[in-house]
């Protein structure tokens, strides 16, 4: 066993060395150079990614629903005759499980006619789907894939969640345009609903990221990431400095992560928040008169939002591209004894050419909570969705800004024990000032009468209990 492992250890140091003179090469190039290689590495795993992720949800929704998803296309049965095949793949059945399904799908929209309406503003029509699928690649461009700076991110800015919030802020636009310009009422209504629905959403959303910009005391997410691999809640001591400092396992960041993820879910129009696409209503809403390759486009950017959106969630809560919240780094130091299983496991976890493995699982993950929220929940009113933002998710959100502020006076005057102790009575006063609050504004509405409705006719009785009455009526 010592050799094995010793072995892998090698093979782990060969991959780790490779991508460092990788890495170390990308560095000595032009910086025009260096931006072209960081944009390919995002962009085109991001576009590869596309089609497991719609393959995913589609057999993932069949499954929770209890039905047959996409599982024929890309089979491939090799003939029991034919002299072109070996002997040995005679009558073979090889499975994809459905995994051409959108190549297919892909090649129907292409060569699909493509329709387009005469009263429409043709300029804005055609600029719409383009706008759409922009901010979805632009907003992982200040994300960190693993731990080579100069692969990843594209571009590492100070003001990298500034730049998402922007960014992110970008994407209805593409919607609002496409609802304008097509000259259509039901197109126009999903745009406007999409316009109210980031902007109650937007709110909440860069109030949760500002929570964990004054934790981490800084707006790059590298340093954010970074960050989150310190000792758990910042005790120096037995078992917390064995975890990392993930945000989303401290009471404030789990907070704030909540909030980010049903406001991802509001931004990128998905159910139980897809009203500016409401079939039910609006026919499809803003893409109602597009069509072919155009309507594409705009799946193309919603999918891709959702795994940048994905990306970020994992980089800001979830501890970026380490697998697990262990500082095995520290226990190689701490425990020297076990040194070489504790470099091994580091090298495993996040320190090796494994992390944008990890990383990207993370964010396929996410992918799946979102297919989850599909498959389980309906679609939202509009009152209730205008109402979750403003009047649950706003207040949350600033409440729990406001104890991180304390706790970072706290921790900083006194210690971190007094800071946690700081953040639990603040936490209970605000909640019992909300309950306050909110029983002060109860409307007193006067009890109307219960009525009762019947909507069919009474089923009729039975037949033996009509011959039980039969035979007991008089003669």
């Amino acid at each position: 066993m010592p050799e094995e492992a010793h072995r892998a250890r090698g093979r782990e140091i060969v991959k780790v060395n490779s991508l460092l003179q990788m890495a170390e090469f990308v560095q000595h190039l032009h910086p025009v150079w260096q931006a072209l290689i960081r944009a390919v590495l995002l962009v085109i795993p991001s576009l590869l990614l596309l089609i497991p992720i719609i393959w995913w949800e589609r057999r993932l929704l069949g499954w929770m629903q209890d039905r047959i998803g996409p599982n024929r296309v890309g089979n491939i049965t090799f003939s029991q005759t034919s002299k072109m095949v070996p002997g040995f793949l005679h009558g073979k059945k090889f499975r994809l499980f459905g995994l051409a399904q959108p190549l297919a799908d892909f090649g129907k929209l292409l060569f699909k006619e493509d329709i387009t309406p005469s009263a429409i503003d043709r300029i804005i029509y055609f600029t719409a789907p383009a706008i759409a699928l922009f901010p979805a690649f632009a907003l992982a461009g200040t994300i960190p894939w693993g731990p080579y700076t100069s692969l990843t991110p594209c571009g590492d800015v100070n003001i990298g969640v500034l730049y998402i919030m922007a960014v992110s802020s970008l994407g209805v636009y593409g919607i609002v345009l496409a609802g304008y310009s097509a000259n259509n009422k039901f197109s126009l209504m999903g745009g406007l609903r999409s316009s109210a629905q980031m902007i109650s959403y937007e709110l909440a959303m860069g109030m949760s990221l500002a929570c964990i910009v004054m934790a981490s005391g800084s707006l790059k997410p590298t340093e954010i990431v970074a960050a989150e691999h310190g000792p758990l809640w910042g005790f120096d001591f037995a078992p917390f400095c064995w975890f990392e400092n993930w945000n989303i396992l401290t009471p404030f960041g789990l907070v704030a992560c909540l909030v980010f993820l049903v406001c991802m879910v509001a931004e990128t129009n998905r159910a139980p928040f897809d009203l500016p696409e409401a079939e039910n209503e609006l026919v499809a809403g803003y893409h109602t008169e597009y069509s072919s390759m155009k309507f594409a486009v705009f799946f193309m950017g919603e999918y891709a939002a959702m795994f940048a959106y994905g990306l970020i969630l994992c980089t800001l809560f979830i501890g970026g591209w380490h697998l697990l919240p262990i500082r095995f780094g520290y226990m190689s130091h701490a425990y020297p004894a076990f040194g070489d299983v504790w470099n091994m496991l580091d090298t495993l976890n996040g320190s090796s050419i494994l992390a944008p493995v990890w990383f990207v699982g993370k964010g396929l993950m996410v992918i799946t909570a979102y297919i989850w929220l599909r498959a389980s929940m309906p679609r939202l009113r509009y009152d209730q969705l205008m109402s979750l933002g403003w009047k649950s998710l706003l207040p949350l959100a600033t409440a729990n800004l406001i104890v991180v502020a304390i706790w970072i006076l706290a921790t900083k005057l006194a210690s971190p024990l007094i800071g946690w102790c700081a953040v639990l009575v603040s936490a209970v006063i605000l909640y019992l000032l909300y309950k306050t609050i909110n029983k002060l504004n109860t409307d007193k509405r006067v009890d109307l009468a219960s009525r009762e409705i019947i909507m069919v006719d009474e089923p009729p009785r039975r037949r033996e209990v009509e011959m039980v009455d039969t035979a007991a009526a008089p003669s």
